[in-house]
């Protein structure tokens, strides 16, 4: 006896797709931006923490030396035994950072330093997202002196 197979049709009717790209483009909308305003948040708090990294390497610097490194000797001191005044008096062998080279921040640019600084014996600045003094969000700008 022979058997006759019928062909069965497969696949998705056009309403069964756009009721799953209907709930893609919903998930979409609704999940999307959380996700995008996670990175700019993540930037800011890499900066915060290097600028606090930087901050103990400066006063482990001081502890050594009695001073802090000045503006024209900037965060490379950290780095490279300064050459001009003031010159430290007990400078580490290797330097005060790990890797052996300063940090830029999160956006790719040098952090600024400047001792003695307005607010405290130092103060670090970076630009934020927009690199320019100023700005809200994430172009607001993160200074050593704010930071909790």
């Amino acid at each position: 006896m022979k058997r006759i197979y019928l062909a069965k049709e497969t696949g998705f009717t056009l309403i069964e797709l756009m009721v799953v790209m209907v709930i893609l483009a919903t998930l979409i909308t609704i999940v999307a931006p959380r996700f995008l305003g996670e990175t700019d948040k993540a930037k800011r708090l890499k900066g915060e923490v290097s600028i606090s990294f930087l901050e103990t390497a400066l006063k482990t610097y001081y502890l050594d030396n009695g001073t802090f490194p000045s503006t024209d000797q900037g965060l490379e001191a950290l780095v490279t035994e300064p050459n001009t005044e003031p010159l430290p008096s007990k400078y580490r062998e290797g330097g005060y950072l790990d890797k052996g080279k300063v940090p830029k921040d999160p956006w790719g640019e040098e952090y600024l330093y400047f001792s003695p600084g307005l607010h405290n014996d130092f103060d670090i600045v970076s630009y934020g997202a927009d690199k320019m003094e100023g700005g809200e969000g994430k172009d607001a700008d993160i200074e050593s002196w704010n930071i909790e």
